[in-house]
């Protein structure tokens, strides 16, 4: 440190013992301290003491003795717990083995196997290496190996080494294999090696079969093969969280949350079990729960990122943004690619005025789902809000082109246009925007040419997502008997893709054959109750004249999913229609505490069941706010207009009223109101 006049460095400790400095005529002194014998003896002491304990600090240790008796009785529980489906206690117990006996390869090797089960190959191979320099066969580790390195992304490499595995190992080094060649897409491949063992009854590779067949889509296969491999061995590690899985696409969440549950109690440190069972909890809105989960799972594995992606979730829909961004970078970025987890990165930056990053996350993410309609509408509103209102029009063509085209879309494609200077294209937008009714749910179609789809079905026969792109492209183009051909076949050769079965449904219902329709949403239903197959299902029995079937079907789904916006909003239009006014209040309050007083057709339908049941001022309040929001929807001015018809302001309502059938001249409700507005003197 620089000399500086006067300055004095003061040691923090007793006043006594402090080294003093002090300055003068230019020459720095030491002020001598004089000690006590007593305490000269007490300091030497003391620094002696010091010294000892550094030397032992870094002085090399002997290995403690193995203990073999010790590591055999912790290796022996290890294996009971292991059979009971107990992984973590199992590797907490094989750990014990081998911090007893450092040199037994047989623990550290069954650690590795334990780390397998986890999913944990990066652990898994540190173990093998231990496992080797004490002297265990390396041929005895080959299959452990290769499955360690497909669970860290290497699947080729996993291969080769599960074809050096001896026969001893075979099964387990097939079972890598046939995993390894579904992570490179050859589902088929992977089914052909399992066949053999699936013969032979072995319930892991049941098990493998049903995780295949799940991620391939095929529901109804995979339902087959977990029930299969729960018969011969419920205790195959995982198999209750991916039988959760199933369930839940089957019938719905609360369905599944025991299964998750039941993993949790068979392996409380479980981390898929409680991340499944958080995620489920979550949608079906108990926050608090979920987050109790999550705090276990990051107890139990604070480096594990799906928690903290959970967490991120939970605060962004309480509104608290800046929490979310916390915990999204707690991940480290190695969820980076999931869709879900680019879906609520774009958000963040689009509430932090961040557009273009927003924009570089929606856009990759629509890059790779076509279909997902949510991702095409933030992309487009984003890319408007910073100022390419062409880039906009490009992305919510698709989605502005059909019938059923939502108010909030329609109305970014009128400001796009706007922005364009093109006010005539604007104006028919929001013309359709304020439209009371939308237009019958239609397949989300595909920019590609009939043509080109057809050359990519034909490349690839073993396609499904090809064969289903050629068969929307028939049904864009109007050819409704060659697309019901194709999807039929695509249903007989996949029969539990509830995919293949919905495609059906859609050419059926294009073609206003609404009673078929409902038969092969049925189907897909059966297979997975999903949002977008059981609202297909609820609108076709109700263009069917099957009310009361599609009455029961919604309400099965929202006994399911009792925080889904769409079916609750569907389920409040069928209540007011059918005069519940009590029961559509309370579901428009449930969607109103979520959404707030930004929906002005929620408040305008809250206020019409208000005046259903005879609460003119709430009626009043409720539309006129709605109206505030909304003054060109014609449904949302005839509300108002009825409202003040209904409590006597009569020349106000008629204005009200004929400017809403002047908006939509065709609606019957809207010219029924006026007609009897005007009867009225």
């Amino acid at each position: 440190m620089p000399d500086q006049p006067g300055a004095a460095i003061v040691l923090v400790g007793e006043p006594r013992f402090r080294r003093k400095w002090t300055q003068r005529n230019g020459e720095r002194r030491r002020r001598r301290v004089r000690l006590s014998p007593t305490m000269a003896r007490v300091l030497t002491l003391a620094v002696a003491i010091l010294l000892f304990a550094a030397l032992y600090a870094f002085a090399p240790r002997p290995e403690p003795a193995p203990d073999r008796a010790a590591a055999t009785e912790a290796l022996t529980r290890a294996l009971v717990l292991f059979g009971r489906g107990n992984v973590s206690g199992a590797l907490t117990a094989a750990q014990e083995a081998t911090n007893a006996d450092r040199n037994w390869g047989l623990a550290h090797a069954f650690a590795a196997r334990l780390h397998l089960a986890q999913g944990d190959g990066d652990a898994a191979e540190a173990a093998i290496v231990r496992a080797r320099r004490t002297g265990f066969a390396p041929e005895r580790t080959q299959h452990l190996l290769a499955d360690a390195w497909l669970l860290q992304g290497d699947p080729a490499r996993a291969i080769a080494k599960a074809r050096q595995a001896p026969p001893r190992y075979a099964a387990y080094a097939t079972r890598v294999r046939a995993r390894a060649a579904a992570a490179q897409g050859e589902a088929g491949a992977a089914q052909a090696l399992l066949a053999p063992l699936l013969d032979h009854d072995d319930a892991a590779a049941w098990a493998d079969l049903g995780t295949i067949r799940r991620d391939t889509g095929d529901i109804g296969g995979a339902i087959d093969a977990t029930a299969r491999a729960g018969a011969i061995n419920p205790a195959i590690p995982g198999l209750l969280v991916l039988k959760g899985t199933l369930v839940r696409s089957q019938y719905g969440l609360v369905a599944a949350l025991p299964w998750f549950e039941a993993a949790d109690r068979h392996d409380p440190a479980d981390l898929d079990a409680l991340v499944e069972e958080a995620a489920t909890l979550g949608d079906l809105g108990r926050a608090q729960d979920m987050l109790a989960v999550t705090r276990r799972a990051i107890a139990t594995d604070p480096a594990d990122p799906r928690a903290y992606y959970l967490q991120a979730v939970l605060a962004a829909r309480a509104g608290r943004f800046d929490l979310a961004r916390v915990l999204l970078q707690k991940t480290g970025g190695t969820l980076r690619g999931m869709p879900a987890v680019m879906l609520l990165g774009g958000m963040l930056d689009y509430h932090d005025g961040a557009y273009e990053q927003a924009i570089g996350q929606w856009r990759a993410l629509a890059g790779t789902q076509s279909y997902n309609l949510t991702a095409r509408r933030l992309l487009g509103a984003a890319l408007l809000r910073a100022g390419d209102a062409k880039g906009a029009l490009d992305v919510l063509r698709p989605v502005a082109l059909r019938a059923d085209a939502d108010r909030y879309t329609l109305t970014l494609v009128a400001r796009a246009f706007e922005a364009i200077g093109e006010r005539d294209w604007a104006g028919l937008y929001l013309d359709r925007a304020a439209a009371p009714e939308r237009g019958a749910a239609t397949p989300f179609g595909t920019e590609d040419s009939l043509a080109m789809l057809a050359a990519a079905a034909e490349d690839a026969p073993g396609d499904p997502q090809a064969a289903v792109d050629y068969v929307r492209g028939l049904i864009e183009t109007v050819q409704p008997a060659a697309a019901l051909v194709r999807a039929r076949q695509l249903a007989q050769a996949a029969s539990g893709a509830p995919a293949a079965h919905l495609l059906v449904g859609d050419v059926l219902a294009a073609a206003n054959h609404q009673q078929d329709a409902a038969a092969a949403y049925a189907r897909a239903a059966d297979l997975r109750f999903d949002a977008p197959t059981a609202l297909r299902l609820v609108t076709a029995l109700d263009r069917a004249g099957r009310r009361d079937a599609a009455a029961h079907t919604l309400g099965l789904y929202l006994a399911q999913n009792p925080e889904s916006r769409d079916a609750q909003r569907l389920m409040a239009r069928w209540q007011l229609a059918a005069g519940d006014w009590d029961d559509a209040i309370a579901t428009l309050e449930r969607l109103r505490a979520r959404t707030g007083d930004t929906d002005a057709m929620l408040l305008a339908e809250l206020g019409s069941a208000h005046l259903g049941r005879g609460d003119m001022a709430e009626a009043t309040r409720l539309t006129a706010a709605a109206h505030r929001l909304a003054p060109l929807d014609p449904a949302i001015t005839d509300a108002y207009g009825w409202a003040l018809f209904k409590t006597g302001r009569r020349a106000a309502a008629r204005q009200l009223l004929r400017q809403a059938v002047a908006t939509a001249p065709d609606h019957p409700g809207l010219r029924a109101h006026l007609a009897q507005a005007t009867a009225v003197r």
